[in-house]
């Protein structure tokens, strides 16, 4: 069996090249939008995390940020805790919340799909994380059409 040389890797290690950026820092024109919508299930893979961090990094740069939770994706944007809402019952387990109300702070606006919350989770809007702002199933589809009137950079995720 072959012996290994090279030295294990060591905590505090760089093990990428983080400051080789090829592209421009893109930042938003006055009055630019963009939407961030997902379909995905609460703690069943990273996209509903990442989507929020991406929401983010785009009100950063300047664009009128708004997300669409729907179908399962208004899992996120519920009120959690264990024992007790507001008490994070494992490290993590309150990054959803942690992640909206940031968004909401910077001057995102978070919408949930009614019918989701209700007829398919059982919450009512008093669960939704406060700022979030609860919508109608009919308006699912004109957000998207509003956006896409408006020319704004739209990202759109299902996870099944």
């Amino acid at each position: 069996m072959a012996t290994i040389t090279v030295p294990a890797h060591q905590k505090g290690d760089v093990l990428v090249d983080y400051e080789d950026k090829k592209f421009e820092d893109v930042k938003a024109a006055p009055g630019e939008k963009a939407l961030v919508t997902f379909h995905t299930v609460a703690f069943e893979g990273s996209i509903g995390l990442v989507n929020l961090l991406q929401a983010s990094r785009l009100i950063q740069k300047g664009f009128e940020t708004s997300v669409l939770l729907y179908g399962p994706g208004v899992t996120l944007g519920v009120q959690r805790g264990f024992p007790k809402l507001g008490d994070e019952a494992f490290p993590g387990h309150l990054n959803f919340n942690g992640r909206i109300e940031k968004i909401i702070n910077d001057g995102g606006k978070v919408y949930a799909c009614r019918f989701a919350l209700q007829a398919l989770y059982g919450h009512g809007e008093g669960a939704l994380i406060p700022g979030v702002i609860p919508i109608s199933p009919l308006d699912v589809l004109d957000i998207v059409l509003v956006h896409r009137r408006d020319n704004a950079f739209m990202l759109h995720t299902w996870t099944l």
